[in-house]
């Protein structure tokens, strides 16, 4: 490989530090200027609000620091990708997946209201549905304004037993969907994984693939948790106080 003569500071007022090269080669070059954006980067992900704190961030981000995070992130990685994890992975996914199943049946049995929409396409009513809590029929009705909490059973007209549901049909299968965007909403994808569960399908739905992931990680996490020495409480903690207003909480609906 062709050495070149030289110097190269990798340095600027932000405080990165500085490295002096003579005689480096191509490849070095390209893998100091890699670690100079990445200690860069990183700095930048914390979302510091003034420039000293970001260059307090760069100093703290030095070339062997930037190597340690590295191979830790390389460690994590191969370790989920190991044998013993995949096979853990494999027996926990059925009971991750259940207990979608059942948060996703529980959504379905609260009932959501939904725009209805006209002959010419305006959104100005709404309708109710709500499955039975034994799970064997839908009820649904319509609404002249979109309700405060839930809607009885006894004030929603019309019934659907599951049983006479054949399929869900959803995109372009479906000749009434039109809207793309109600495809990405969570609303959609709670009824249509609920739905096809109440069929004995699988869940499907972009939601539930986030779901699974994040539930697969956590408990995954928990169970590789080193508890050498460690006593757990034979009793859960006391439940804390209700707080004084619930304006933190956000309404998936």
């Amino acid at each position: 490989m062709t050495s070149f003569k030289g110097l190269m500071t990798a340095t600027d007022s932000l405080g990165v530090e500085k490295h002096m090269y003579t005689f480096i080669k191509r490849d070095t070059q390209l893998q100091v200027m890699q670690v100079v954006k990445e200690q860069v980067m990183r700095a930048l992900t914390t979302k510091p609000s003034s420039l000293d704190q970001f260059k307090s961030k760069l100093q703290n981000l030095s070339y062997t620091e930037i190597l340690k995070i590295r191979q830790s992130e390389r460690m994590n990685q191969e370790d989920f990708q190991s044998r013993p994890i995949l096979e853990l992975k494999e027996k926990i996914q059925p009971e991750i997946l259940e207990l979608i199943k059942q948060q996703r049946l529980n959504r379905l049995v609260e009932g959501t209201c939904f725009r209805k929409l006209n002959c010419r396409r305006r959104q100005d009513k709404f309708w109710y549905c709500r499955l039975s809590p034994n799970h064997k029929v839908l009820h649904y009705g319509d609404l002249e304004e979109s309700p405060q909490g839930e809607v009885p059973h006894d004030s929603l007209q019309d019934k659907l037993p599951v049983a006479d549901i054949k399929a869900v049909v959803t995109g372009k299968d479906c000749p009434h969907m039109k809207e793309k965007g109600a495809l990405k909403q969570n609303k959609y994808c709670i009824w249509t994984d609920g739905l096809n569960a109440l069929l004995g399908k699988d869940m499907m739905s972009d939601l539930t693939r986030n779901d699974l992931d994040t539930l697969l990680s956590m408990e995954i996490k928990l169970r590789l948790l080193d508890l050498e020495n460690i006593q757990i409480p034979d009793a859960p903690p006391p439940i804390p106080k209700e707080p004084s207003n619930y304006d933190f909480v956000y309404d998936c609906n």
